[in-house]
């Protein structure tokens, strides 16, 4: 697809300098960026190569000042990476709505719905009672078990499987390889040493406009519902275990494991590995460092914490300032009890 200057700046509330009819196909870094392409520049570092780039559009903010004239045409907006974002948004959007209709083979129930201007890629599968909205893109190899709901706008990547009873809202992405709704860990204990398989009867809820990375998996409540609150973002290669709750607009790094019944609170960010005890509770608007161990409560809003188990950001940071001392602090104890043994040696003399 081309677009021309005149139409860009029309997309993100722009001004054009330079010549409102060159166009672009593509999107380029702006050290890189070749003729025909868009690039952008918010980060000063990279002041120098607005000079030299091959880009034939270039998104600045308008505060930027000019030290040296340039060959490429400018499009000022009050911010430069937030409007190059909003320009990649609309560019994948522009790109999906080009898919529309059934691959064959495709399995869907005769008893499922679809909505308007949906996607069914080859080998995806549809199971019964599944309602599916308007404008929703289901990649090959997708699994929509029975009584399922997805919501308008939403994207399905190849090798997604959704379990059956769940629910997902309208605008949700979710990446490739995630899991939806499997078995919680849930096992009892019998007296030979065996154990014995709790069912997990309940299901999943995914509210509007959540992200699910890659290779994420979601486990289905023993009773009642395992939740992702609205606008929340959840990174690749997650586990969220049975009857978890995660609050709105929070989000979580790869690798991060939360246990069953935790509820994560809204705003809440949450570092890459960090692990969460069952049966606890974050306050909203919490920071949780990378590869935190949180086995209690946090109960103030806005609180950070660091370390395993993890406890106060600022105290985490003087403990582990004294711990490259301890060498140091060793040798000094060493010399003060040679010195007081020495006094004490003197004292006896006389």
């Amino acid at each position: 697809m081309t677009f021309t200057a005149s139409q860009i700046a029309l997309l993100v509330n722009g001004k054009v300098e330079g010549d409102a009819n060159t166009s672009v196909t593509s999107f380029g870094k702006i050290e890189v960026a070749k003729n025909g392409e868009l690039a952008f520049l918010s980060n000063p570092k990279y002041e120098e190569y607005l000079y030299s780039t091959q880009a034939s559009i270039v998104l600045l903010s308008q505060d930027f000042q000019l030290r040296k004239s340039v060959a490429t045409t400018i499009i000022r907006v009050e911010d430069a990476y937030a409007a190059f974002a909003a320009l990649l948004a609309k560019y994948q959007e522009m790109v999906a709505q080009q898919l529309v209709g059934i691959q064959q083979p495709a399995y869907i129930s005769a008893s499922a719905k679809l909505g308007e201007k949906c996607f069914v890629a080859a080998f995806a599968y549809i199971g019964d009672n599944v309602k599916v909205g308007s404008n929703v893109k289901i990649y090959s190899g997708v699994v929509i078990n029975n009584n399922s709901v997805i919501g308008d706008n939403c994207i399905l990547y190849a090798g997604v499987k959704i379990y059956a009873d769940t629910l997902i809202g309208n605008n949700v992405i979710i990446h490739s390889g995630t899991v939806v709704g499997s078995d919680g860990f849930g096992f009892a204990p019998l007296s030979d040493g065996s154990y014995s398989k709790i069912p997990q009867l309940g299901n999943v809820v995914i509210e509007d406009d959540v992200e699910i990375g890659a290779n994420t998996v979601i486990d289905r409540a023993t009773m009642g519902s395992t939740i992702v609150r609205k606008g929340t973002k959840l990174d690749n290669l997650i586990q969220i275990a049975h009857n978890a709750e995660i609050g709105s607009n929070t989000v979580v790094a790869a690798q991060a494991g939360i246990s069953g019944s935790t509820k994560i609170g809204n705003n809440v960010m949450v570092g890459g590995q960090a692990g969460f005890a069952g049966h606890i509770s974050i306050a909203d608007g919490s920071k949780i460092n990378a590869q935190s161990g949180v086995s209690k409560s946090i109960k103030t809003p806005n609180t950070t914490v660091t370390g395993s188990p993890a406890f106060d950001f600022t105290a985490a940071l003087r403990s582990q300032a004294l711990s490259r001392n301890l060498p140091s602090l060793e040798k000094r104890i060493y010399e003060l009890e040679k010195l007081i043994n020495e006094l004490m040696l003197e004292r006896k003399e006389l």
